[in-house]
């Protein structure tokens, strides 16, 4: 009588596939997701350098309007190229002032006082600035 060699049945190799595939499903979808957020992270820091040209002192006039990052620099600074002033004028942004808070010490205590403003620019990736000023009583 010949001795058989152990081998794997059928049944056992196409449960080890399934597992298999099952966890590089897993991994993929895992993989999908973080290059998703990757992207998304990317496109937003993107946007926050652009949306540094729009913190300037004469943002805090602007309310519920449109404005471009050339219409928010042009009265602190020149730009005299053509193209670099094409370029800001493309760049808009939607800004938004919600109430400033006004932060006061206590009554009996001394200390100075804040107001922060926020602004608000809304687009593809909205953001929130915050603007601290600080007063002495």
């Amino acid at each position: 009588m010949k001795n058989l060699r152990p081998a794997f049945t059928l049944i056992e190799i196409l449960v080890s596939v399934m597992i298999l595939s099952g966890a590089i499903v897993y991994v993929l979808k895992v993989h999908s997701q973080n290059h998703e957020q990757i992207t998304y992270i990317t496109e937003r820091n993107k946007h926050a350098l652009e949306d540094s040209l729009f913190l300037t002192d004469s943002a805090l006039r602007y309310h519920k309007s449109e404005k471009s990052a050339y219409d928010l620099l042009e009265t602190d600074m020149k730009v005299d190229k053509f193209k670099s002033r094409k370029i800001l004028k493309a760049l808009k942004r939607d800004i938004y002032l919600p109430q400033p808070i006004n932060l006061l010490p206590e009554e009996e205590a001394q200390g100075p006082a804040a107001i922060i403003n926020e602004i608000k620019i809304k687009g593809n990736y909205s953001s929130s600035y915050f603007r601290f000023e600080l007063r002495s009583l």
